[in-house]
Formats: C-alpha cells, structure tokens, sequence
C-alpha cells in the first residue's frame, strides 16, 4: 500500500506519505534499519557513480530505506521531486554552496541567517575562492544591485534568525532567476506547513529538521528538497564525496516527529500568538517581533506569504545590561520554558542573543546593514520558541521574570 494521490491534506501526507507497511512482516509502523551495508543479487561496480535508481541499497554512505523514507516524506510534504536529508541543517546549507559553487563563482547571501551559515558565507566560502555579497533580504534594490554575471545562488531565510526578518521570496526569485542564479532558502522558522517555497519560486529548500520537522528536540538533521535533477546533483557531491549523512535513527525519530507536523504548528502558531500579545501589554518588554502581530512591520507580506506564522517570537527589553539581567532571572526562576538553545520543540525555550556579540562573531554588519537588524533587535532580543505547553503556564512562568 503507498500514497498514491499527490493532492491529499497535510496531516494525511505527514502521516503515510514515504511510509508503507512493511512487506516481510506487515508491521504498520516502518522499520528501522541500521545496517551498514547491504547484500546484493547482483554484480555491482564498486563505486556511487555506478548507482542506478533500480540498484537498490548496497552502502548506507550511498543510501539507506530509512533515510529514504524519510526524504520522501519531506518532499512530499514540500510537493517538490527529490529530497536529500543530511547530518544536520549545517550540514544540508554547506551542501547547497559547495555543490552549486566553484572557485571564481558568486552568492548573494542573506546578511542575517542562522550563525553557522552566516560564517560560513563570510570566512570560508571567501577562502575557497567565491566571491559573497552579504545582503539585507528584505531590500529587493540591494538584491538587485548585488546580481553579477557569475552569481550562480541566492541565498535566502525567511523569517530570518533570530529576529523574524522576512523576505518577499517570489520577488527575489523573480531578480535571482532574472539572472540565471538558482534561488535557496532556510525555511526552518516556517516550516513546510508555514510557508509554500516552492510555489514562491524557490529551488532549493532547506530545513534544519533538528527544529520543527523532528519536532521534539532529540534527534539533529538537515534537509534540501527540490528538482530531481538538482538534488542528484547535491546527492553525488555532498552525500558521497563529503559524507555528511543523517543516522537512520535520526531519521526515523524525525520521521516520527514529522507525522505530527501540521497538528504542531497549529498549536505552535494559537500559542505563539497569544504568547506574543501577552508581551506586547508588558510594560517591561519595549518590542515585540512575531509576523502574526499587526505590529510586525512587515505583517502584510506575512499574510500574503506565510500559511502559519510558526511560534518564533523575539522581543526586546532594552538595553543589553538589562537583558543580561532578565536572562540570568530566567535561569533562576523559570520553571516550564527552558532557557536552552534551538527551537522548533514541543517544549518552549528561550535563549539571550545581544547584538553586540552577534556583530562581532557571525554578522559583522555595518551602515545600513546594521541599521536594519536594530530594527528589530536593539541592543539584543531573546529568542522565544513557543512550545505546546498550556498558554496560561507560559504566560505565568514569562511573569515571573518580565
């Protein structure tokens, strides 16, 4: 039994699609396999690049059926050809850029991305020989200006992490395509159910599904969907050459994480929002960014772009001594939400991120750059990630410490 009807709802597709029953047993729930290797009933050449779609699994480097299971799910739930899940999200951007980047070639990437991906765009990709242009997202003329002859990607994140910076993706892949450059996205924040990529024109789509696809904070991943052709690509380049592949076991907890996904977010999206307009009526809190609030300045584009408006909020509390002194309050004396790194989970956690630290380690930003990203964070946000908890033990926790 497989899912055969492409058109049907997301909770359905989140469920069944990638999974049958298992053929030997009839087991309901799909199996893991954690083998290393594979014995074959027929003479193989002893290289990937040998490797036909009727092959079947021969290494699990090359491929393993709970991966695979895994990546039909996502593309699925993303309606794209292909999906490749790697070791992690870090490790699905790298990917994207060494892949579809050579020395001599140029990215456009966006100023504002997950830490990892922004150092990586500002030191190492510089060190191999492309050229980067770091640029605010959400400015479609900066995008524009930045397009050259050789630029081969664009790289965008919307929301942007960590202040809920959005970009207009159909514009921008309108400009990027414009110019013959493929367009990649980190769609994390949003997950498949908040955003339609595809649809917007983006290629490549990324997720770190350590975040809202696992879902539960115990298992790390990375994920590409797109074309079948361009993830070929990415599969024989990073899957094979660089080796950074996902367990099966991560993948199969994800998997199981991924079948509660559109259940999540809506509680995720009805928390968040509450959550967010709890903090909007502080007097202690000075800012609020959540896209699902009329304050948000680009609350329009979030309508029109976004299908859930996830449960990422960041909010101010002014300047960066007072928000060291919240966050130490938090470790003290929260009980439900945990002051922890990531997001995405079902429990929430909140993390300080001050601005001057991010300038001096992964941004770098400066004039216009920099004055963009106060904007939104000050001196510093905290990052909330809105769980699954009850609303009134979120909001009753938050008032012990705001």
């Amino acid at each position: 039994m497989v899912l055969r009807n492409k058109d049907y709802g997301p909770n359905t597709t989140a469920i069944h699609a990638g999974e049958t029953p298992d053929a030997e047993t009839g087991a309901s729930v799909p199996p893991l396999h954690m083998s290393s290797t594979f014995v074959t009933d027929r003479v193989a050449g002893f290289s990937a690049h040998d490797l036909k779609e009727s092959s079947g699994f021969l290494y699990g480097r090359w491929g393993n059926p709970t991966v695979g299971m895994l990546e039909r799910k996502i593309s699925a739930l993303e309606k794209t050809e292909d999906c490749l899940c790697l070791a992690s999200g870090m490790a699905a951007a790298t990917a994207i850029f060494l892949t579809f980047l050579s020395a001599g070639d140029h990215a456009v990437v966006s100023d504002v991305s997950y830490a990892g991906v922004a150092e990586l765009a500002r030191d190492t990709l510089p060190r191999l020989g492309i050229a980067v242009s770091l640029v605010d997202m959400s400015d479609p003329e900066a995008v524009a200006a930045s397009l050259q002859d050789n630029t081969k990607l664009v790289h965008c994140e919307s929301p942007v992490n960590p202040i809920g910076r959005l970009t207009d993706l159909a514009l921008i892949a309108q400009l990027a395509h414009g110019s013959g450059a493929l367009v990649s996205c980190d769609a994390t924040f949003a997950s498949p159910i908040g955003q339609r990529s595809k649809e917007l024109g983006v290629d490549l789509i990324m997720h770190s599904v350590t975040k809202y696809i696992g879902g539960h904070g115990d298992a790390i991943g990375g994920a590409v969907a797109g074309t079948a052709e361009l993830i070929g690509k990415i599969r024989a380049e990073s899957a094979i050459h660089h080796g950074a592949i996902m367990s099966p076991f991560n993948a199969w907890l994800i998997a199981r994480g991924a079948s509660t996904l559109p259940i999540r977010m809506k509680t995720h999206q009805q928390n968040a929002l509450q959550v967010a307009e709890w903090l909007e009526s502080r007097n202690t809190v000075t800012k609020v960014i959540y896209p699902g609030l009329k304050s948000h300045p680009q609350y329009e584009l979030a309508q029109r772009q976004m299908t859930n408006m996830s449960g990422m909020i960041s909010f101010q509390v002014g300047d960066a001594k007072t928000g060291t002194g919240v966050a130490q309050n938090m470790i003290d004396h929260l009980d439900v939400i945990h002051y922890a790194v990531s997001l995405g989970h079902h429990r929430s956690l909140v993390f300080w991120m001050e601005t001057a630290g991010l300038m001096e380690t992964s941004f770098r930003l400066e004039g216009k750059s920099l004055e963009s990203y106060r904007q939104f964070a000050g001196d510093g946000v905290f990052r909330l990630s809105v769980g699954l908890e009850d609303t009134e033990d979120l909001v009753a926790d938050l008032a012990k410490v705001l």
